[in-house]
């Protein structure tokens, strides 16, 4: 069967399904924080306990732990020896985005501002003129946490980024676009009225004021926040014919919800299946919630012990013997572009899910590179199940590209490929999916967390 030429099916009353379930999550799920928050109640609801719970692990127990509420692990406990490799799944939280400064409030001629950083690759035009909505979490020296959520709820305001008008843009418009919007002018609009009775920066006093009343908090305890600034744009049903799926933090956030609905459905194993959400992928897979931490070691290590007692783990085995999909969107090949593609390696809308047997830069600088037998492997579990893929490339050779974590675990001895969903406007506010897409890489992940 040539998986490739097989036409696109109707969608039907189970991909209708999903697709409402994952429009759900993604519009309650726009920053790291959210997303460990809905998973971490997606698994309790579906018999995982936290990793501390238990004294002892036995085959079919299944269990999760949290690292800084911006990482999940899920595991289910499979008949074989740990040491004989696990069958993992590692999706990203994170998502292109603003971030406040440590010190973000600012007055100038009339109008209060909160001065912005962006995170990881954008097009810094694409966040003008656009609602864009405020959440976060502050952390004071009490010890107290506030969390923050401002315009995504009905009645909520929302902020915006302004841009100049067409008639006074000559140059900004001869320039380059990647210069027609700097870094420093994404200032997020906050505020136009000043506090009563204050003469010197008083919008921006007022600004502190409503904070003060609403969350009780003051302009120092910015230094000690994480605020992000996302696009208040809900996730809706895209096109006449209701085939695809829009909406903010597509990248990687699909991967992240059909991966977990994948490991919530399974009943038992006989390798253990394990899904990682990690963070900071973005932005080089660098820090204490990345992929590169200590984090993945310590909770396979404290689960093995739960399962042999002082019985060592050998890691290096245990790396060698284990199967990893890497997931992650893929460039999806876009017609108003196809200059910038090569056809009979592209990714399509509607093919289902994605094959990417190496990623990278120019001469496949920065990629793992799978092997043809675990390649192979993957193809047969899909096709005898049924599910639809594509393998190919993101683009044309030295037209750009670009690295995923696959190979932190290739470099430990792991099989590892990307899999993943082709998207449209990849780091854009608002991304486009195929809901068969999103049903397929379900399909895929069902099944190879449970392969042997």
């Amino acid at each position: 069967m040539n998986f490739n030429d097989m036409d696109i099916p109707v969608l039907n009353d189970k991909i209708n399904e999903l697709s409402q379930k994952y429009i759900k999550f993604l519009n309650n799920s726009k920053t790291e924080r959210e997303i460990i928050t809905n998973v971490k109640d997606m698994a309790e609801k579906n018999g995982f306990k936290e990793l501390s719970t238990f004294q002892q692990l036995k085959a079919g127990d299944k269990v999760y732990y949290v690292n800084k509420e911006k990482n999940i692990f899920l595991a289910v406990i499979g008949d074989q020896d740990l040491n004989d490799g696990l069958n993992i799944i590692v999706t990203h939280s994170d998502s292109p985005r603003l971030d406040l400064k440590p010190n973000p409030l600012y007055e100038h001629d009339g109008l209060a501002y909160f001065k912005t950083h962006y995170y990881g690759s954008i097009k810094k035009y694409q966040w003008t003129t656009i609602p864009l909505a405020i959440h976060g979490v502050i952390a004071k020296t009490t010890g107290e946490k506030i969390n923050i959520v401002v315009g995504d709820q009905e009645g909520d305001p929302v902020m915006v980024i302004t841009d100049l008008l067409p008639h006074l843009a000559d140059e900004q418009m001869e320039g380059k676009m990647k210069d027609g919007i700097t870094g420093e002018a994404l200032n997020l609009l906050v505020g136009n009225i000043p506090l009563k009775g204050q003469k010197k920066d008083g919008i921006k006093s007022n600004v502190l004021n409503i904070l003060k009343e609403k969350y009780n908090i003051s302009e120092i305890d910015f230094t000690s926040s994480e605020i992000e600034v996302v696009p208040a744009l809900k996730c809706r049903e895209v096109g006449l014919d209701k085939s695809m799926i829009g909406g903010y933090g597509q990248d990687d956030r699909s991967l992240v919800f059909v991966a977990a609905e994948a490991i919530m459905k399974i009943k038992e194993v006989k390798r253990t299946a394990v899904y990682i959400i990690t963070d900071k992928e973005e932005i080089g897979s660098l820090g204490n919630t990345s992929i590169n931490s200590k984090i993945f070691d310590l909770f396979i290590s404290d689960v093995y012990h739960k399962l042999k007692g002082d019985q060592g783990l050998l890691l290096n085995n245990f790396f060698c013997n284990s199967r990893l999909i890497n997931a992650d969107v893929d460039i999806a090949m876009d017609p108003i572009y196809e200059f910038l593609f090569e056809k009979n390696n592209a990714f399509f809308l509607g093919k289902g899910i994605t094959i990417n047997k190496y990623s990278g830069y120019n001469g496949k600088d920065n990629c793992s590179d799978a092997n043809p037998e675990y390649i192979a492997f993957i193809r047969k579990i899909l096709e005898e199940n049924n599910i639809r893929y594509q393998i190919g490339e993101g683009g044309k050779i030295d037209a750009g590209g670009g690295a995923t974590n696959s190979f932190v675990f290739a470099n430990k001895g792991v099989e590892a490929i990307d899999c993943g969903i082709p998207i449209l406007s990849m780091h854009s506010p608002y991304e486009v999916v195929s809901k068969y897409d999103i049903y397929m890489a379900y399909k895929a992940f069902e099944v190879f967390f449970e392969s042997y």
